[in-house]
């Protein structure tokens, strides 16, 4: 049956590979972005996730194209990279406020509907760096770790009305960003990769998308880790 799917930050990367794999999959997929728009085939909503009204609009103009979201992949979010003396408290609140509060609170107005239909899936895209740590990523590191304990508390409260709550953690993955790096600092980084490539953004999408499906349903609070092996045993 098609369902009705919300990837944020969905226009672009992981987000479009993930919004693809559910489009690909039958369902009705609605997406946000800030500044460009993803290609046609989306239901495109501008969405400031830090912003409540905005969300709260996102989800009525959902609800009115597609019904309410039964499936949602908590995937916006950004980076303000430097080091932790250099660091400030703007760089500190700006990524707790998309890539943590952002998904609690998208999460939350999910919740509220699939409480009423007793069934949802909920996807926080999570990160290596959240498991391992990394330097100069002390703020992106909080908020990407900080989703796996919400995720696991959510498990705990909604699971009782057949709603799982998941996270999926990609490793190094081939994107814009990841091209862009010196050939030197991407052979460091392959160097620690077990299986000595970067990932695919389609073995993301992959990965959430079978998460989401009624295969997993007996699957709720766990970390799935799509990293090649980096981060093993965390």
């Amino acid at each position: 049956m098609s369902r009705s799917v919300l990837v944020t930050g969905g226009n672009r990367g992981i987000g479009l590979a993930i919004a693809t794999a559910f489009k690909e999959a039958g369902d009705q997929v609605a997406v946000t972005y800030n500044s460009s728009p993803p290609p046609d085939g989306f239901l495109a909503v501008k969405c400031d996730i830090t912003d409540a009204e905005q969300v709260e609009a996102l989800f009525e103009t959902i609800q009115a194209e597609h019904g309410p979201v039964e499936v949602l992949v908590a995937n916006a979010g950004i980076t303000r990279d430097t080091l932790l003396l250099r660091m400030s408290d703007d760089d500190w609140d700006s990524v707790i406020a998309t890539n943590l509060t952002g998904s609690f609170r998208v999460a939350k107005r999910a919740a509220k509907g699939m409480l009423r239909l007793r069934r949802g899936r909920i996807v926080f895209i999570s990160s290596v760096v959240g498991l391992l740590g990394s330097p100069g990523q002390v703020n992106y590191a909080a908020s990407k770790s900080g989703l796996i304990g919400m995720a696991r508390s959510m498990a705990r409260e909604l699971g009782s009305r057949g709603i799982t709550t998941n996270v999926v953690a990609p490793g190094f993955v081939e994107t814009d960003m990841t091209a862009v790096l010196p050939e030197e600092t991407q052979k460091q980084y392959l160097g620690q990769i077990p299986l000595g490539r970067f990932g695919l953004t389609e073995e993301i999408a992959n990965a959430v998308r079978w998460i989401s499906s009624d295969e997993a349903g007996y699957i709720t609070g766990a970390v799935i880790p799509v990293d090649g092996g980096i981060g093993m045993g965390h």
